[in-house]
């Protein structure tokens, strides 16, 4: 057995305080004001009908993204706690991926109009009398579009943990607990920090429709940027609308600073090579090494939550994430899978009730086609991305001090939500009379290419300084630096990404397609204008049809492609 000291941090020694601990009093006093203020705000009385006023003045902006980020914050914490459960769990037991991986592509493939429609009533009654009932609904919508990118990232680099690495686990006679987290999450971590930013900013793209809220033939706008932007879109204020997208990067870049710049900085211990290589800076992560007080509380917060940990890992100290040796039996496993086949059959026949009794067989038909013309959207828009963000994501990614500088400039341009290009598509396809169908595709692309991007750039910053040595000593150019070294380096990452996006450019149909600016409506022929219009409608059958249809083409092209990519990762191409 381990020594105690292994498990928890160094003991705590209280030192008097210092100028640096005199300098970060304030930033960390003004914190805690904001966080309690906004918490307090949360919870406030409010009763179904009523209008929560939202004005369009400026000097109202500090206020509303304060409550923004703090929702966004709060999505950020629990899809993290989600992405990690369910990573070791797909990791550890085979009969649970088997359930897990295609749970995760239903629920991406779900719209945030399908979670919000089925999960706002529940969080309303859940807290009668209170607006937290509602701020949980938003919460919930955002979590919905930050979750599934993290969790996928997780179980992506669980599963691709470098082979030496994991044989050294098994040497060293590592537990499951020991491995969690002392390899797989410090190797996970580069790799999670990025798409965490990735996730944030998938949270401004949906702010909108998570924070204008529809339920009960009632709309409740909370306070908060997405509902700023809304009354902005429905005034045709180009003012307003310029003023959110000032407030979102002002937000962007508090947060790059105060949060994920010293995160990143942070985590550059946790790159796994014999030879040290450039490390990304934080001012904020200096002066914090520097204090004296602030070191001590952290340290005794850290102290709290290892000894927490420890009760739990006292029933949870199993083998090692990859040795499988807590694998049910051959028996059990198979009546794990022939359960899983008659849920399938129970959803199949339920799914074929449903059809015959509420939309008919030709409505199905109908559908079918739609999905099939974004399908091919999707696909012509993620190859035309890859083309893009591939190259650009691996130069950034290989330079720390380009990716430090243009890092919060990525964040703010995967946040900018697509319904401030409205206005620019809405006037120039009336005004050029031009195909809806061809124009406002590149809305679909332009919130999710950022997945990619932000994949390809975190494998590119964890390739191995020796391996870029040696690239370059064998005098690797041109095509084959591109063929044998770069490409192999950065794909586990870039399919990763590329599901993520994939995913992101079904569920941004919705809003691509279906475009509205004041009263003038504009809508390409796919489902997600199919879905959008029997939203609008409350046409709930048809709804539950488009969100269907989108799960069954959005899980097709995970089985049949990117499923394939992954395995071509993890057995070929891990270094």
């Amino acid at each position: 057995m381990a020594d105690k000291k292994t498990f928890f941090p160094r003991q705590v020694v209280y030192a008097g305080a210092n100028r640096w601990d005199w300098a970060l009093l304030p930033l960390v006093l003004a914190a805690l004001v904001l966080l309690a203020y906004g918490a307090r705000q949360m919870t406030t009385p409010y009763q179904l009908g009523a209008v929560l006023p939202i004005s369009l003045d400026a000097s109202y902006l500090p206020y509303y993204l304060l409550r923004t980020t703090l929702r966004m914050f709060m999505a950020l914490a629990a899809s993290l706690v989600f992405s990690v459960m369910f990573a070791v769990l797909a990791t550890k037991y085979r009969a649970m991926e088997k359930f897990l991986v295609p749970m995760l592509d239903i629920l991406q493939s779900i719209p945030i109009l399908g979670f919000l429609s089925i999960t706002v009533t529940g969080f309303i009654a859940l807290f009668p009398g209170s607006l937290l009932g509602v701020e949980c609904a938003a919460i919930f919508a955002i979590f919905t579009s930050q979750a599934w990118n993290m969790a996928f990232s997780l179980y992506q680099s669980f599963r691709t943990v470098p082979v030496e690495l994991a044989e050294a686990a098994r040497v060293f006679q590592l537990s499951g607990w020991q491995r969690f987290w002392r390899l797989d999450m410090p190797f996970a971590m580069p790799s999670l920090l990025w798409n965490m930013m990735m996730s944030m900013s998938g949270g401004w793209f949906f702010v909108v429709a998570s924070e204008a809220i529809s339920v009960s033939k009632q709309n409740i706008k909370l306070p908060g940027i997405g509902s700023y932007i809304a009354m902005a879109i429905e005034a045709k204020d180009l003012g307003a609308i310029g003023l959110a997208v000032g407030a979102m990067l002002v937000g962007v870049l508090l947060y790059d600073q105060l949060f994920f710049r010293p995160l990143l900085a942070w985590a550059d211990k946790f790159r796994f090579e014999e030879i040290g290589g450039e490390e990304q800076s934080s001012w904020l992560l200096t002066w914090l090494r520097r204090t004296e007080r602030l070191q001590s509380l952290g340290d005794f917060l850290a102290n709290l939550l290892a000894r927490s940990f420890g009760l739990f890992r006292h029933h949870h100290d199993g083998t090692s994430i990859k040795s499988r040796s807590t694998e049910p039996s051959p028996e059990m496993e198979r009546v794990w899978d022939a359960v899983l086949a008659a849920l399938i059959l129970f959803a199949t026949w339920q799914l074929l009730s449903f059809i015959h009794s509420k939309v008919g067989w030709a409505e199905v038909g109908h559908v079918f086609v739609l999905g099939f013309y974004t399908f091919v959207r999707v696909m012509l828009l993620i190859g035309l991305a890859a083309l893009v963000w591939v190259p650009i994501g691996i130069w950034i990614g290989m330079n720390p001090k380009i990716a430090a500088r243009l890092q919060a400039v990525a964040q703010f341009l995967a946040a900018f939500p697509a319904n401030l290009m409205f206005p620019v598509f809405v006037l120039g396809i009336v005004h050029f009379h031009l195909t809806p169908d061809i124009w406002l595709s590149p809305l679909m692309i332009f919130g999710t290419q950022w997945y990619l991007l932000f994949n390809v750039i975190a494998g590119a910053s964890t390739i191995p300084t020796e391996l870029r040595f040696a690239a370059r000593n064998i005098g690797l150019k041109g095509l084959l630096r591109w063929r044998r070294y770069l490409l192999p380096a950065v794909f586990p990452s870039f399919v990763t990404g590329a599901i993520t996006a994939s995913g992101g450019s079904w569920n941004a149909s919705i809003v691509a397609e279906y475009v509205t600016w004041g009263d003038t409506t504009v809508k390409a022929h796919g489902i997600g204008s199919y879905i959008a219009e029997m939203t609008a409608a409350g046409d709930f059958p048809r709804i539950a049809l488009g969100i269907g249809i989108m799960c069954v083409y959005v899980m097709s092209l995970n089985h049949f492609l990117w499923r394939r990519l992954y395995r071509m990762a993890e057995d070929r191409l891990t270094f």
